[in-house]
């Protein structure tokens, strides 16, 4: 057999290495001149203006474009929007932000991000989300910013009114937000109310109510192994005690309430506890808001006596199309999106929690937001929407679920009622 042999002189070297870095850079995820089309937040308000100048900065960084697809501020309008894309099977949107409870309806429309990000890379995400966003062994999206639910309460109406500290358990919290509406309202503010939440029928709807349910160590309403127990006593006790609170010590149209109602409403310095998200954090400390320096958040109430804390998981991904026609670059995006030193920044100037658990340990981050170090724990304990069991079903069941809900808040069927109603439907759902 022959030996061949190669010679390479100086310049024959400086050529190739040329070459080879210049084939690196022509490769799809350095493509320059490509649109890539991202669906995400409504530019309406911080998010969606902030997740737009983020990619901006991406497309100018890489020499590509951006175009912006604002999207409705209801989950469910978006999962309708999304959908006809999706049966269309257009190559019109490259990246969509999808809620934490789609991966199993959009996998069959994603690709698997796995060829783009190593095993390393998805380990520095909570574990339990991408557990959540990988269906059938295709990571379906990466965690952009999570959410969970959490209490807000006015500091200087507790300090006010007698109270050293927010309330433990939802007795507390009825009986301090009675006291101080009462008192609120005989100083001269009859839109004062003691609390304020999500109660209209939409998915926000099924986060407050399983944080009811799971409180008063209801359970949990479909188990891993498909085993439904939604209507149960415990859970009955927290339906009737969040049906109690319409029209006392929350107004009567709080069944219409989403989370923009609710925060309007905390935020003109018109209720002395409110149930949302993060994101009202960065808004209500806006030195424009009336209640800037006024408020703090802790986690929520426990229910009855051997109860705990629950916090419904939330939060949204990146998912890549599987009809782009530039998945690379748009993939490149996502890694730019969800990069650590953008989730740092996300959080220290919007409040979103990142889905790297590291970030809740940086010193910048915990001097912007100091609640940040209290958050930590409750992921570990957060309530999980029971997507992953009922994959492309969940849609269906969430939408029973949050409907019956609702007609029991607004006493059009009884608490019984629903829960039966809502357990029915999950059994049929499942088998």
């Amino acid at each position: 057999m022959k030996t061949i042999k190669f010679t390479f002189n100086r310049r024959s070297l400086e050529v190739a290495l040329i070459l080879i870095i210049c084939s690196l850079f022509s490769s799809p995820a350095f493509a320059a001149g490509v649109k890539i089309r991202l669906a995400s937040d409504s530019d309406v308000g911080l998010a969606g203006k902030w997740t737009k100048a983020r990619a901006e900065e991406w497309a100018a960084k890489t020499g590509n474009e951006i175009e912006y697809l604002s999207l409705p501020p209801s989950a469910n309008e978006v999962l309708t929007l999304f959908s006809q894309y999706w049966a269309a099977q257009t190559a019109d949107i490259d990246i969509y932000q999808i809620d934490v409870t789609w991966p199993g309806i959009a996998a069959p429309h994603a690709i698997d991000l796995k060829k783009y990000f190593t095993g390393d890379e998805t380990k520095q995400f909570f574990p339990r989300i991408i557990e959540n966003n990988t269906v059938a062994g295709q990571l379906v999206g990466i965690p952009f910013f999570t959410d969970v639910g959490l209490l807000y309460y006015r500091t200087d109406l507790l300090e006010k009114y007698g109270y050293k500290e927010p309330p433990k358990t939802w007795k507390e919290l009825i009986e301090m937000a009675k006291h101080i509406q009462a008192g609120e309202r005989s100083a001269g503010k009859p839109d004062f109310w003691g609390f304020v939440w999500q109660g209209s029928a939409y998915e926000g709807l099924t986060c407050d109510a399983l944080e009811w349910i799971y409180s008063f160590n209801g359970g949990t309403i479909i188990d891993s192994n498909g085993k439904v127990s939604v209507d149960n006593p415990n859970a009955l006790d927290a339906l009737k005690m969040a049906k109690s609170w319409v029209g006392t010590i929350s107004p009567s149209g709080v069944t219409t309430y989403k989370e923009e109602e609710s925060r309007n409403v905390w935020q003109s310095g018109n209720a002395a506890f409110m149930r949302n998200w993060p994101y009202c954090y960065a808004l209500g400390a806006n030195k424009e808001s009336g209640i800037a320096g006024k408020f703090a958040v802790t986690v929520l109430p426990k229910g009855a006596s051997g109860g705990k804390s629950a916090a419904t998981l939330g939060g949204w991904q990146l998912m890549v199309s599987k009809y782009s026609k530039n998945q690379a670059v748009a993939a490149d995006l996502v890694r730019y999106l969800t990069s650590s030193e953008l989730q740092k920044r996300d959080a220290i100037e919007l409040t979103r929690l990142p889905t790297r658990p590291a970030l809740y340990a940086d010193k910048e981050v915990l001097a912007a937001s100091p609640w940040f170090g209290q958050v930590l724990p409750v992921f570990s304990g957060a309530v999980a929407r029971p997507s992953t069991i009922l994959k492309g079903n969940y849609n269906q069941f969430a939408s029973n679920f949050f409907d019956n809900v609702n007609k029991a808040l607004n006493s059009e069927e009884s608490p019984g009622q629903a829960l039966q109603t809502i357990d029915a439907a999950a059994r049929r759902l499942v088998h």
